[in-house]
């Protein structure tokens, strides 16, 4: 079944019972991308009194009520993020507390409210799990392979010069043993390709 993350940033405001409620969803690669985009929202709002979030990335997700009573935050966002089928995104609520208790009730609502106006303008796009491929290749194939790389709009992400030529491609992973096949070929067999391959869930 697909998943899919955000095209881009989306945010809503509410205000309930005077308290401000901003609601962010960011699309992030992994669970250190998700806490560097919490970083930058507490330093834009240094007296918010609570920056609470759920984060859904594969094995990577996670939640915090941020101070707020138990379950009534966190959980409720995560769950908002799971009904809309989203992987790889960070929901943050900013809560500026207005004087007027909620109650465990009205915090569940609230938030739950926040980042489900936040995510009704979202653009989703399908997120499809992306391989590495190492390639070491002779000069003179050099040239070849680049060529392949344009027409079929496969990533470069390294690139060492040595005896041979090492190349550290990004492909969609379901496109990677016909890029072992094309390669060899193109090559007349002369393409070696590392053992160290691994898969990466990234967009």
């Amino acid at each position: 079944m697909p998943t899919f993350t955000l095209a881009g940033p989306v945010t809503a405001e509410l205000e309930i019972r005077k308290s401000r409620f901003i609601a962010h969803a960011i699309p992030v690669a992994d669970r250190d991308a998700a806490m560097q985009a919490l970083r930058q929202l507490r330093d834009t709002h240094p007296s918010a009194t609570h920056v609470c979030w759920a984060l859904l990335a594969g094995g990577q997700s996670g939640m915090s009520d941020d101070g707020e009573p138990s379950g009534t935050a966190g959980r409720p966002i995560l769950e908002v993020l799971r009904h809309h089928d989203l992987d790889g995104v960070l929901a943050a609520v900013v809560r500026y507390y207005g004087g007027v208790k909620l109650g465990a009730g009205g915090l569940v609502r609230a938030y739950t409210d926040a980042i489900a106006s936040a995510l009704q303008s979202a653009e989703r796009v399908e997120r499809i799990a992306q391989a590495r491929l190492a390639i070491e290749i002779d000069y003179p194939d050099e040239a070849r392979v680049r060529r392949w790389m344009e027409q079929e709009a496969v990533e470069l992400i390294d690139s060492e010069y040595e005896l041979a030529v090492r190349l550290v491609l990004r492909m969609p992973a379901t496109k990677r043993d016909a890029a072992r096949v094309a390669l060899r070929d193109l090559t007349q067999g002369r393409a070696r390709f590392a053992e160290e391959d691994s898969g990466e869930a990234r967009d």
